[in-house]
């Protein structure tokens, strides 16, 4: 036992002073911009400051019931609850590959009565052929890290656990943006299907005007099919608009962990907009790809993959394990833990795949391959997040000058109308400028309605590229039942 006690100090030395094998993960470079090319959707229109980019974004639309249905998604989302439990199982296998570490220590213990046949023993009595035997033992096995095989994985585990923890951050972003994008266009449909009401009920009473002068023989059945032709396209607006709100309702309540008709009474109440924001402001490439979760999660996998070739390179070299064992060994119960029972070993195990040293490095060379192929993975999503934000400010700058077009036109629209039906009440107009200003004015609020809608998702899109905080937050665990 003495003797090697040198030996096995002298491995543990080397096993503390050893470098670990592979490659160490260094941050890739990447060249980026200094500023984004669209940068006119970030001018200010009215001199106010634009909002942190880590802000809680849906807030500033000032609607109680977004925020609220916001926050349940947060808590109550199932795609979040499966991210979470991906982060739990990567904290779990983290934790294990921790454990390879150190010492790994069992205990065992048996016992046993056993009596040979007289086959066996011939001439011996049957009190003589009956055997006892007891053991207790406790086992001790240590791989010696010497090249750094369980340090780098532990490395790669640990990297994975945070692409996971990113991943949960992705996935939030995008379930508030989807919850907020539904929301936004569930208004905007029923504005539109506000508008298509009101229409039809000013081509009503205009049909009933014609009708009348019909029946009065001042008018013609021409006139009458025409007016009525109108109508009933305006009127078929209605049920393709109806099943677009019913659609979106199912969605949101979705989104929120509920039933598809859990908020159907709630959202039926028609509600205007949400207001716009004053200013959006995506501040620079570099500080968005900071933000960017999708971004982090593509670099921590590319750590992951750097380091599981040192895992590979490993294989290599010898493993060394110090495995011991002591414990009592007694025929009787009564003579076990005695010192004339004691039993022990302690033994240093060398395995090394010099043999095989085709397939260690085909392993090696497959490592490598993934490692490249993550490396492009992640300079994609870098190119993907620039890409990203570069549409959402374009398409929302846009969308604002746009937005403030269709304004005016469909009040202009709604003028052209008014003055067309006074006219022909008054016989300074006939009735197809009635129907073609009224048939103007349902386009022009429709498409009003419309853009206005895109605009406010342009925002939420420009707010989703950014990639906005509420760090810390975590959907509800639920246990499994019967666990």
């Amino acid at each position: 036992m003495r003797n090697l006690k040198l030996p096995a100090i002298a491995v543990l030395t080397l096993a503390l002073a050893a470098c670990a094998v592979g490659p160490d993960y260094v941050r890739p470079t990447l060249a980026t911009p200094d500023k984004f090319a669209r940068t006119d959707a970030q001018a200010a229109t009215d001199g106010s400051v634009a909002p942190e980019p880590d802000a809680e974004f849906w807030r500033g639309f000032d609607d109680p019931l977004l925020t609220r249905l916001i926050e349940e998604s947060l808590s109550a989302n199932h795609d979040l609850r499966i991210a979470l439990a991906n982060y739990d199982r990567a904290n779990a296998l983290l934790r294990g590959a921790k454990f390879d570490r150190f010492p790994t220590i069992t205990g065992s213990a048996s016992g046993s009565d056993t009596r040979s046949s007289s086959d066996q023993m011939p001439g011996v009595s049957n009190a003589g052929r009956d055997n006892e035997s007891y053991s207790a033992q406790a086992n001790v096995s240590w791989e010696l890290d010497l090249f750094g095989r369980v340090r780098r994985n532990v490395e790669s585990e640990r990297a994975e656990t945070w692409a996971s923890a990113a991943d949960l951050q992705a996935m939030q972003v995008s379930i508030v943006g989807e919850v907020a994008r539904s929301y936004v266009e569930l208004r905007g449909l029923q504005e539109r299907l506000r508008v298509a009401r009101e229409n039809a009920e000013n081509q009503t009473e205009t049909l009933r005007l014609v009708q009348a002068r019909f029946d009065a023989g001042r008018g013609t059945e021409f006139d009458t099919s025409r007016t009525r032709a109108q109508l009933e396209a305006t009127l078929a607006r209605v049920p393709n608009l109806e099943a677009q709100v019913a659609v979106t309702e199912h969605r949101l309540a979705v989104l929120t962990g509920q039933t598809p008709d859990a908020l159907v009474a709630e959202l039926n109440q028609a509600s205007a907009l949400p207001s716009l924001p004053a200013r959006l402001d995506a501040g620079t490439p570099g500080e968005l790809l900071r933000r960017r979760p999708d971004v982090a999660a593509a670099e921590h996998r590319l750590h992951a993959a750097t380091a599981r070739i040192g895992v590979a390179t490993a294989d290599l070299f010898p493993r060394f394990t110090l495995s011991g064992l002591i414990g009592s060994q007694a025929i009787d119960t009564s003579a076990l833990f005695e010192r004339a029972s004691e039993t022990r070993l302690v033994a240093l195990g060398i395995d090394w795949s010099f043999l095989d040293i085709g397939r260690v490095r085909a392993r090696i060379k497959a490592a490598d391959a993934t490692a490249e192929g993550e490396l492009a993975r992640y300079q994609q999503s870098v190119l993907l997040a620039l890409e990203d934000t570069e549409n959402a400010l374009v398409r929302y700058a846009r969308a604002r000058v746009e937005d403030q077009h269709l304004e005016r036109a469909a009040q202009d629209g709604s003028k052209a109308a008014r003055l067309a039906r006074v006219r022909y009440e008054a016989g300074a107009a006939d009735l197809f400028e009635v129907l073609d200003a009224e048939r103007t004015q349902l386009q022009a609020q429709d498409a009003f309605a419309d853009g206005r809608t895109r605009s406010v998702t342009g925002a939420i899109a420009l707010y989703k590229a950014m990639a906005g905080g509420w760090p810390g937050r975590e959907p509800v665990r639920e246990g499994v039942a019967g666990r």
